[in-house]
């Protein structure tokens, strides 16, 4: 396929698509990277809702080459997705799947393997970063009810973004950016930690990590299984 570069953007010629870039995602996915080593370092399949640009997908993809990575997203930001994972070439990232997380069920067809019992999924790991904050309300209740029969028993969730706690920002830049999402879209905002911790539990998640980020961001870990763990919170910076 043939491609062109201009002003330093890689083009579809063929599907004048422009290989979308985030800057954000260079930025953070070091210290994502090293939060994801910890919980996903016994996973095999993991389920990233909400892949965007496809570059986080990439980059963690071949940081951890024992796992295969789904990117799935909407419709409209899949082609952007293939053009990441086609240029990487990985064994490890199939194609890109649609999913709106207000669909239910879940596709079936790439939800399920015979393995898992009945009325669980085939992931046993799933992550996404900084889409909770764009949802709206509902499309984050979604999300969870989505995750508590698209994940096995036995799974992980890492979920990277910006959190408010006891109901206040944890800084003057997340109380502008919210009035920033609020003024681009009223039903987005960042979400109060307590209230996403108990759509999780709801699932049967249990919080075992919480974990302070650059850029006033936190990675929250959630298990589900028949373990104990400690909470670990490291400080709000």
């Amino acid at each position: 396929m043939a491609k062109a570069v201009t002003r330093g953007r890689c083009i579809d010629s063929k599907a004048l698509v422009v290989k979308p870039h985030s800057p954000a995602c260079e930025r953070n996915r070091d210290p994502i990277l090293a939060v994801l080593r910890r919980h996903f370092a016994d996973r095999r399949h993991v389920l990233e809702i909400g892949s965007g640009t496809g570059q986080h997908a990439v980059f963690f993809a071949e940081a951890m080459p024992w796992l295969t990575w789904q990117c799935s997203d909407l419709t409209e930001n899949l082609p952007g997705i293939r053009m990441w994972l086609e240029a990487a070439g990985l064994a490890n990232t199939p194609a890109p799947v649609e999913l709106d997380v207000t669909q239910r069920p879940w596709p079936a067809p790439w939800m399920k393997i015979s393995s898992q019992p009945s009325g669980r999924g085939r992931f046993d790991a799933a992550f996404s970063a900084n889409s909770l904050h764009i949802m709206g309300w509902p499309e984050v209740e979604a999300f969870f009810a989505g995750l508590g029969t698209a994940l096995a028993n036995d799974c992980r969730l890492v979920v990277y973004g910006p959190f408010n706690y006891d109901g206040a920002y944890t800084s003057d830049s997340n109380r502008e950016f919210d009035g920033w999402l609020k003024a681009r879209d009223p039903r987005s905002g960042i979400r109060d930690f307590e209230a996403v911790d108990a759509l999780a539990h709801a699932i049967g998640l249990e919080l075992v990590e919480d974990i302070a980020m650059p850029a006033n961001n936190r990675c929250l870990a959630w298990w589900r299984d028949d373990r104990r763990t400690r909470v670990e919170k490291s400080p709000r910076l």
